[in-house]
């Protein structure tokens, strides 16, 4: 190049010249565009599947499994607000068989005086006293273990009513009329009449057995749903393996693997709460569809009851996918991610220091552990995922804890690693310099002495004949 050619020129020339390197270097090529595409098509298809996964599990739990349907709708029978509906509809029940009018006429007279105690004030009503006290009894038996009793059989029963109302197969006393699954309170109302015989209302004994309904699910046009819920059951536990299979493909293929991970988790998580969302929805369209017979807060409580699990496996899901990120970017090369960790191994350095100045030591442990310790890493790492894998239903604070088991297996073995770094410092530190006598021991020079090794004073000072001094 000339020498005449201006300074800031030059200085300009270049600049631009790396400019258009860096902008070429973050042009992705053809090939990439492709992958990407692909790769983010792929992550999206498992995104919108993730939903479905956990809808079609959650189905599939609910057929396939009385026992875990059954523990999920046991606690209802100690809901106030389905213990007040079934008490209101087992003493209306009663209510259609009871003559008021003709109660006390029909009464022994040895009997009067009892009922009259149990009945209390009539006032101007006696249709509504022998309602508040029919209403007391059935209240009773609501909140005893009866109930609760009743409550678990029957629900063993309404099971085997699903089944029927959404595959076609099954059998049993659970009715399926008008779109509902409904449960007969004969037992309850049975229950009723005992105590209201044992409370000395002895009429009660002549109500013949009554079966009256409780709507459990409620659902317009239940025969177009079969179809729907037919394929979620049989999809079960291979749509969300699918989701999860897609997604991973979507990063293997993806040339920013790290970054693309950190999407995918997250996807997966917002997926998660997309649905979340959706049932908190549903849970309103739900509520104002149904007729005013059945009682809104009851149903709302077997609502939240039966998503129960559907709701813990989105936040199993959510938290799954915030970990999984996270993990992602904390061991990427960014300048926030390398600060956390250089915290880290400072925090662990630290702690290690103080361990060596009170005497600690790890023996042969800590070596091994430092040659070792990429593959005990993965093998940490491979135990949580086994675990969480192997875990028959895990929640989000089943993945919290496995997160910070496995962060606390890092950090032990960070620590026992720590340890062996400090000792090969100490001794390279003993074997390279004496501070003691100032001796070199790999040039054997003599700093107090001042004179090296092959007779020449350090001084500079030698004889006329080059040779030094006697």
């Amino acid at each position: 190049m000339p020498d005449d050619v201006p300074q800031d020129e030059l200085s300009a020339l270049r600049a631009r010249i790396a400019a258009l390197e860096t902008e070429a270097a973050k042009r992705p090529a053809p090939r990439h565009r492709l992958r990407s595409l692909l790769s983010a098509l792929l992550i999206i298809i498992g995104c919108v599947l993730a939903p479905l996964g956990l809808v079609a599990a959650w189905t599939s739990d609910i057929v396939g499994d009385t026992d875990r349907y059954v523990a999920t709708v046991a606690p209802l029978a100690s809901d106030a607000d389905v213990q007040a509906a079934v008490a209101n509809r087992a003493t209306d029940a009663v209510m259609q068989h009871i003559d008021v009018p003709a109660l006390l006429e029909g009464v022994a007279p040895e009997q009067r005086p009892l009922l009259e105690k149990a009945l209390g004030k009539l006032g101007d009503s006696l249709q509504s006293a022998v309602r508040s006290f029919v209403h007391d009894k059935a209240e009773d038996v609501v909140s005893s273990e009866a109930f609760e009793q009743i409550w678990t059989n029957a629900n063993r029963t309404i099971h085997t009513a699903l089944v029927k109302a959404l595959t076609g197969s099954g059998d049993g006393a659970v009715k399926i009329e008008n779109d509902s699954v409904t449960l007969d309170l004969a037992p309850v109302i049975e229950q009723v009449k005992t105590r209201l015989v044992d409370a000395g209302l002895s009429v009660a004994s002549k109500i013949p057995e009554v079966h009256t309904d409780f709507t459990i699910v409620r659902a317009d046009n239940i025969g177009k749903v079969k179809t729907a819920f037919r394929l979620l059951e049989l999809a079960g536990l291979w749509l969300p393996i699918l989701a999860v299979l897609l997604a991973a493909a979507g990063v293997l293929i993806s040339a920013h693997k790290r970054r693309t991970l950190v999407a995918a988790a997250l996807g997966f998580a917002a997926a998660a709460l997309v649905l979340a969302v959706g049932l908190t929805v549903f849970r309103t369209v739900y509520l104002n569809a149904l007729p005013d017979t059945v009682s809104q807060p009851a149903a709302a409580s077997i609502y939240d009851g039966m998503i129960r699990l559907l709701r813990t496996s989105i936040r199993m899901v959510v938290v799954l996918g915030l970990v999984l990120a996270l993990a992602a970017w904390l061991s990427g090369p960014g300048k926030a991610a390398t600060t956390v960790r250089a915290m880290w191994h400072s925090g662990i350095a630290a702690t290690r220091a103080t361990a060596d100045r009170v005497g600690m030591r790890t023996g042969p442990v800590g070596p091994f552990v430092a040659r070792h310790r990429t593959w005990i890493t993965w093998i940490l790492v491979a135990a949580a995922v086994v675990t969480y894998v192997l875990w028959s239903y895990p929640t989000g604070w089943v993945v919290f804890g496995l997160a910070l088991a496995l962060l606390f297996a890092l950090a032990v073995m960070e620590f026992l690693a720590e340890d062996t770094t400090k000792t090969t410092n100490a001794t390279d530190s003993r074997d390279g310099t004496d501070s003691r006598n100032g001796t070199d021991s790999r040039n054997g020079t003599d700093s107090t002495k001042g004179t090296e090794s092959n007779g020449t004073d350090s001084t500079g000072a030698t004889g006329k004949d080059g040779r030094s001094p006697a």
